[in-house]
């Protein structure tokens, strides 16, 4: 578990602050809305505010972003799996263009880009959940 920990850490910890850098940007433009300020008005809790209706709105880029950032880690996993020699997809795919061996890099290429699709079919569908527009 413990070996795990660093290439995990390399991986998210540059994804990681792009995320959190539009959060805070997209909820701030968010919080700044007529329609917080109405529902502030009203009574609600801040609480309520904030994480019913300020963050759901303000989370719709950050899916985006999130969705984005699956692919650059698709392509960090080559680095990092070479660094700290472990064996994986990533590997074999250097390792076979090293070798000259199309199918097996054509194969290790097409899984890839289909990770990729998949990931930004969930996206699409996370954006039907998030924002009401959407749906129809």
């Amino acid at each position: 578990m413990l070996r795990l920990a660093l290439p995990s850490l390399t991986l998210a910890l540059g994804l990681a602050a792009s995320i959190a850098r539009m959060t805070r940007s997209s909820m701030l433009e968010v919080l700044n809305k007529d329609f917080i300020q109405t529902l502030r008005a009203k009574g609600l809790s801040e609480r309520s505010v904030i994480f019913r209706h300020a963050f759901r709105n303000a989370v719709i880029p950050v899916i985006t972003i999130i969705g984005l950032q699956l692919g650059n880690l698709i392509g960090g996993t080559v680095l990092i799996e070479y660094l700290f020699n472990w064996p994986g997809m990533s590997t074999l795919l250097v390792k076979s263009i090293a070798n000259r061996d199309y199918p097996v890099i054509q194969g290790c290429i097409v899984v890839m880009a289909a990770f990729f699709i998949v990931v930004n079919m969930v996206v699409d569908l996370l954006y039907g959940l998030m924002d009401p527009r959407v749906r129809s």
